[in-house]
């Protein structure tokens, strides 16, 4: 089977993103400089695309998905300027350009990523669905990125850095700091779509799957990749003792894990009374993705 052409999707995600974001030439010029610089400067767009696969596997229109998918691609990108501040991961290079604070500077980072997260509920706000889905649907985002999602896990993370942990606690670490607003990307589609309560059950168990699985693989690009490839800096999971599976299981357990994952991925998209191409495809680009 060819693998779906996700270019038209992309594009479709860099024009809602270029609708959201303020313009460039009004005040504060700086400000909207550093928003820009931290949303439009490529990317894989994995979260729009989940959002557009879900939505048209379910019958959704893609133009009804445009607010979603450039929603839950703002609060990602604020949450990679924050994480890339000397206060937390101190990293001075992202999809192969200078992070926003390096580029600007540090106060200027803090600002953009905070108006980057509450741009995405503005654009959310204003999605076409009725009041009831869009309530439904920032009151999703929302959850996946606080406490009970991102935010959550990168506290747990930070505490979790120089110290041995079980497998369990890693995993749910990483089921809320990277896990979450995946899962929410495959949610918003859903609802969006009106998806049946089947439906929504096995979409979770694919997106939980995938977002654990993105983490797995990144686990190991740390590792085997290099800053021209990933586009950031390697090795900085090593150099800052921070918990991860090729550290707690080793590299060979770790590859073990991901096609478990893969397995369970499939399993729950066989089951869906759906079109699924798209998000199998989604699977294994997380699952062999060099960066």
């Amino acid at each position: 089977m060819a693998a779906p052409d996700f270019a038209p999707w992309r594009m479709r995600a860099e024009a809602a993103l270029e609708r959201a974001l303020p313009d460039p030439a009004t005040a504060p010029r700086r400000l909207h400089a550093a928003m820009r610089h931290g949303v439009l400067n490529g990317g894989k767009r994995m979260r729009p695309l989940l959002v557009y696969a879900t939505g048209t596997a379910l019958g959704a229109r893609e133009a009804d998905l445009d607010a979603a998918a450039a929603a839950v691609e703002l609060v990602h990108c604020y949450s990679l300027v924050h994480d890339d501040l000397p206060a937390m991961d101190d990293d001075d290079l992202r999809r192969g350009q200078p992070t926003v604070h390096v580029a600007f500077d540090e106060a200027t980072a803090i600002l953009a990523g905070d108006a980057l997260q509450t741009l995405a509920f503005e654009a959310l706000a204003a999605a076409p669905q009725a009041p009831a889905q869009r309530i439904s649907m920032l009151a999703e985002l929302a959850r996946a990125s606080g406490v009970a999602g991102m935010c959550g896990g990168q506290a747990l993370d930070i505490d979790a850095t120089g110290q041995a942990i079980a497998l369990i606690e890693l995993e749910r670490l990483h089921a809320l700091k990277t896990g979450a607003l995946l899962r929410c990307a495959v949610r918003l589609g859903a609802l969006a779509a009106n998806a049946t309560p089947a439906q929504a059950e096995q979409l979770d168990r694919y997106a939980d799957a995938l977002g654990l699985a993105y983490q797995v693989r990144d686990d190991l690009l740390d590792i085997e990749g290099d800053a021209a490839t990933l586009g950031k800096t390697a090795g900085k999971d090593i150099a800052q003792d921070k918990a991860t599976f090729p550290a707690l299981l080793g590299v060979d357990a770790s590859r073990a894990r991901l096609e478990e994952l893969s397995a369970v991925m499939r399993q729950a998209l066989d089951a869906l009374d759906a079109e699924t191409g798209a998000l199998h495809a989604l699977a294994r680009q997380v699952v062999e993705r060099s960066h």
